[in-house]
């Protein structure tokens, strides 16, 4: 896709930095309690703000179905952990297969040579 000069390698470490920045706002979001205190929902405004300019210039080299599939199923799995570990959330086995079906999708989406 075009000649903006990024390689690759460059586009897909952008997403991973973007699937980071987006659990970290995600988390703080939780941490926010609905927004009322002022360092966790200072962070869930940055780390959104990162994580769509990566999510951004990633887009320039990685198809935009394969790039977001990989960024909201690797994010979901990820915050779903967190959930349960961080914050004593429930974790059944509807759920757990359920999120090892979305790696799996994601898996699947990044061997389909999206990029």
């Amino acid at each position: 896709m075009g000649g903006s000069g990024m390689g690759a390698g460059l586009a897909w470490v952008l997403l991973a930095g973007a699937i980071m920045a987006e659990i970290v706002a995600t988390t703080s979001m939780k941490m926010s309690a609905g927004l009322t205190r002022l360092g966790p929902t200072a962070v869930m405004v940055v780390g959104y703000l990162i994580a769509f300019g990566l999510l951004a210039v990633a887009l320039k080299r990685i198809e935009i179905g394969v790039a977001y599939a990989i960024w909201s199923g690797v994010g979901t799995a990820a915050i779903a952990t967190i959930g349960v570990f961080a914050f004593g959330e429930s974790m059944n086995t509807i759920k757990l297969v359920s999120l090892g079906l979305i790696v799996l999708g994601v898996i699947g989406l990044n061997l389909s040579g999206g990029h």
